[in-house]
């Protein structure tokens, strides 16, 4: 049998590094596709002793970079078993602020990049009966104010998970993850590293009664790309400590 391989983007920091760590633990190869060079030799460098693991530096946001990305995975590893879309970035501000430059960047990264790296990995997915995980947010199904370009590109990720399911399957598992509030400052590279303020109250306010981290996430992309999960495609699961069933009166 074939080593598995997986592409995840937005692999050198946070709930992307965590699912990095945790599908080289189960013996995958895997392709870190990050933008952030710094953090992307800085991740490699970390867990070259857990496995086979490459790092390229990909903006998702271009065809030509994701095609170049795509193809450099099956050179090195002959094939793509599972594509974890995790890159994103925000562009939070006063609504009638948002810049429509930032507004399409956030677009561009979110949701065409996820669209752009499954169009490109399909072909190949589709030989191994592979899986796509989205990384989508709780705020695709609830909002703060002044999250307009982020919420929209996640809630575009919801659905674009079920089209791609139609469209794809049966070769091709796909299926979506909805973070709610994980806590990231301890996993960033080392020159962004924070280390994390959380109270009491952060904590005790989540059904679970605890803010949750990449591990979390990272368990259930182990779970969803296993076989275990063969009848599991066109789903969103909400990872948020309950948080989105929580009833809330001031």
């Amino acid at each position: 049998m074939h080593q598995k391989v997986a592409i995840i983007t937005g692999g050198a920091q946070g709930i992307g590094k965590a699912i990095v760590r945790h599908l080289l633990g189960r013996g995958m190869a895997v392709v870190m596709a990050d933008i952030d060079r710094e953090a992307g030799r800085e991740t490699l460098a970390e867990f070259k002793k857990l496995g086979k693991v490459r790092f390229i530096p990909t903006d998702v946001a271009g065809e030509s970079n994701v095609r170049k990305m795509v193809a450099a995975s099956v050179k090195w590893f002959g094939g793509i078993d599972v594509l974890v879309n995790n890159a994103a970035v925000m562009a939070n501000a006063p609504f009638d602020q948002l810049r429509l430059a930032d507004w399409n960047r956030v677009l561009a990264v979110n949701l065409t990049g996820a669209f752009l790296c499954a169009k490109h990995a399909a072909p190949y997915l589709g030989k191994r009966r592979g899986a796509i995980i989205n990384i989508a947010s709780t705020r695709a199904f609830m909002s703060e104010p002044n999250t307009e370009a982020y919420s929209a590109s996640k809630g575009g990720l919801v659905a674009l998970t079920h089209a791609l399911a139609m469209s794809l399957g049966p070769q091709v598992r796909v299926n979506c993850i909805s973070p709610g509030w994980i806590e990231t400052a301890s996993s960033r590279k080392t020159s962004a590293r924070q280390i994390p303020r959380l109270s009491e109250a952060d904590h005790k306010q989540h059904p679970a009664g605890r803010v949750g981290t990449p591990d979390d996430i990272a368990a259930l992309v182990d779970y969803l790309v296993s076989d275990a999960a063969g009848f599991i495609t066109a789903a969103n699961f909400m990872v948020d400590g309950g948080m989105t069933r929580k009833m809330i009166y001031v």
